[in-house]
């Protein structure tokens, strides 16, 4: 645990005065667009990254009802590409990938340092504003004529069709550019501004995550970009690159995208990884276990994420020889992951767990990730691929990982940090009952498809046979009860700024250097730098004060 001059401070109950607050710091809209503190930069990308979760999920909905009947329910087959195409490029590009690093990451890691900001906050400013040009750019497609072509964009299709490809990938590839930024900007942060005391192997789990997912970010985000260039220029100007009408080869367009999308998948769960990290010991009221194995297993899947692009093509064509390195590299990932998920169980082991909000996201994590991951590993084997390869199994399998693991995650760890962004304590019982329905519709939603794909429903079809429809219906009522979790969810957290702030300085009993400045924090964070003394998850030295209703540092004797 650190100490530090801001201690006294932030045990003053609820609230600091408003000078020192950083949402009352300054007023006007001016001074949110243009702010350079990263906590409001923070706040911004989770705005636009729910705003963008609900456009998403709308798509999703109006997906899985038509498929409620085989052929058209409520909309005709080109509708149907077109939100099937616009759920997949919002979800991945506008929440998923930003979601966890842009949002909570920006507002927690400077603090988690001790530091006044990143390393960089004009760029970090400069990042969220492309992040909106990209977002425009998108939803400049869907006015135009949404593309249908699917979120990967494959080619040659992406090359002959009528709709709006070109806005659409060029959002995409200016997107990759406010990632890339974002990931140098914490590259730098996290090397160049922690404290006095705090080695590498002091560092909060949630930074070891980040720091890993910024290198992925940074190494791979370019192949994607330079992608997405070829594809406009091959469209706008005819050169042939992907299209075989031109003399181009369209496999070389899936290598090329699946070397960047494959350690996106990591970009996008690594993070997830971080925040589970720190909700389980906290909620746990137990050291983490195994602290050394968890910070470098991120580090090893973060390397091992750009080996395995080739397990998406094991039908393309590729050799044996080829095939067969890429499905051992699978396994071998699957490792590290395992390593995590065997270490959080063994820091639950043994503890005094307290089931609030954030522990049930991730206790709904451990089981619905799980699931994804081992599934993942059936993918893996080429002769079994060959029978699941684009049907509801990869459908499932997908959605498993990205939204039983990805936003899990992420809705876990905006519970978790919520009190210290708003100052705000939420309704648990509502939280709760959120948690529970997004559980359930999760499982109900998408475990049908596992059964779905084993019996040879292809993904992505409009139509299908009628010995399908049970499943389907089931999938549909599914995806509505969590239609209905999150929007409970989202009313509950909304529902907290009719209120006075009244979020105690450490509700949760954590031990990392956010938790011990004022909530919501000063617009520095830290009057002073802390020293660090400790390791992050020293509980011991806490204990639980009745008069602000949360924890402090306990009195020597």
């Amino acid at each position: 645990m650190a100490s530090s001059s801001t201690t006294a401070d932030a045990l003053a109950p609820g609230h600091t005065s408003a000078s020192d607050n950083y949402l009352t710091h300054d007023k006007g809209v001016l001074s949110w667009i243009f702010t350079l503190d990263h906590k409001r930069i923070g706040l911004m990308y989770l705005m636009a990254v729910m705003v963008s979760f609900g456009l998403g999920g709308f798509f999703a909905l109006g997906v899985r009802t038509e498929l409620w009947t085989p052929g058209p329910t409520v909309m005709g087959p080109d509708t149907y590409n077109q939100f099937f195409t616009l759920h997949g490029a919002v979800m991945v590009f506008l929440v998923i990938i930003p979601g966890i690093p842009a949002a909570l990451g920006n507002f927690a890691l400077p603090i988690q340092l001790g530091a006044k900001d990143v390393a960089f906050p004009r760029l970090n400013l400069f990042s969220f504003h492309l992040w909106v040009l990209g977002a425009l750019f998108l939803v400049l497609s869907m006015a135009i004529s949404a593309a249908d072509t699917g979120w990967t964009f494959y080619t040659p299709y992406s090359t002959t069709t009528n709709t709006a490809v070109i806005p659409a990938t060029f959002g995409a590839f200016i997107l990759g550019f406010s990632s890339i930024f974002t990931g140098l900007n914490f590259i730098v942060t996290i090397h160049k501004l922690r404290p006095p005391g705090m080695t590498f192997f002091r560092m909060p789990l949630f930074l070891w995550a980040i720091y890993s997912t910024a290198v992925i970010q940074v190494l791979a985000t370019p192949v994607l970009g330079i992608t997405l260039l070829m594809l406009i220029v091959e469209r706008a100007f005819g050169i042939g690159i992907f299209d075989p009408a031109l003399g181009g080869d369209p496999v070389l367009f899936q290598h090329f995208f699946w070397f960047y999308s494959h350690p996106a998948v990591y970009i996008m769960i690594v993070p997830a990884f971080g925040v589970i990290s720190e909700i389980i010991p906290v909620f746990s009221r137990k050291r983490i276990f195994g602290y050394s194995f968890i910070a470098l297993s991120s580090v090893a899947i973060a390397i091992l994420g750009f080996l395995v692009w080739g397990h998406h093509m094991f039908t393309s064509g590729q050799s044996t020889l080829a095939g067969t390195i890429f499905s051992a590299i699978t396994f071998l990932i699957a490792i590290p992951t395992a390593i995590k998920t065997f270490n959080w169980l063994g820091t639950m082991y043994g503890g005094r767990i307290h089931l609030d909000t954030p522990m049930l996201y991730a206790l709904a994590f451990l089981w619905v990730f799980t699931i994804g991951g081992v599934t993942g590993i059936f993918l893996a084997v080429m002769s079994v691929d060959v029978h699941l390869h684009d049907t509801y199994f990869v459908v499932a399998h997908f959605h498993y990982v990205m939204m039983g693991g990805a936003i899990t995650a992420f809705f876990g760890g905006l519970h978790y940090w919520w009190p210290k962004m708003t100052g705000r304590m939420y309704d648990e019982t509502v939280g709760k009952l959120g948690a529970a329905l997004v559980f359930i519709g999760l499982n109900v939603t998408f475990f049908p498809q596992f059964i779905l794909g084993t019996r040879g429903m292809p993904r992505r079809y409009y139509n299908y046979l009628p010995e399908f429809q049970d499943l389907h219906q089931l999938s549909t009522v599914g995806a509505f009860v969590l239609g209905t979790g999150f929007l409970i969810t989202a009313v509950s957290l909304l529902r907290t700024f009719g209120k006075k702030a009244d979020a105690p300085v450490n509700p949760w009993g954590s031990a990392t250097l956010e938790w011990q400045v004022s909530s919501p924090p000063p617009y520095y964070n830290f009057h002073t730098t802390p020293k660090v003394e400790a390791g992050p998850y020293d509980f011991q030295d806490l204990v639980y004060d009745d008069k602000i209703r949360g924890y402090v540092a306990k009195k020597p004797a």
